[in-house]
């Protein structure tokens, strides 16, 4: 199965975890990533402490796991590309809105996936 279809099919919990440039560590949780034509994946995120630290380390790691028994999921390590700021892509693909938001800058934030690996193990 594909990443697109595993998210659009999948239920479950994410967290982005990053470091700034000291190696200073973050974790958020997250919603499931949007894919795109060019075969990145976006996150909208407001200008918290993830998206600071993705200002001067590029690298993130979001790790998925299933709903339900056991420990299933996915872990993507991620490589920032590219960032927008407030524009009507990063609108259309908002799945919720929150009614106590306030009017605070949001970013769609691209990355290419460098590595896919399961939530336990190293994988293939």
């Amino acid at each position: 199965m594909e990443l697109k279809e595993y998210f659009e099919k999948t239920e479950g919990r994410a967290i982005l975890a990053t470091a700034d440039r000291d190696g200073k560590v973050d974790a958020a949780v997250y919603a499931r990533p949007h894919f795109m034509d060019d075969g990145t994946i976006a996150l909208i995120m407001r200008d918290r402490l993830t998206h600071h630290n993705l200002q001067s380390n590029f690298h993130a790691c979001y790790l998925f796991m299933e709903k339900g028994p056991g420990y299933k999921g996915k872990r993507l390590f991620l490589t920032k590309v590219r960032e927008e700021q407030d524009t009507e892509l990063l609108q259309s693909l908002r799945r919720r809105q929150y009614l106590d938001e306030k009017d605070e800058a949001k970013f769609l934030v691209f990355f290419k996936v460098d590595k896919e690996l399961p939530l336990i193990g190293a994988g293939k």
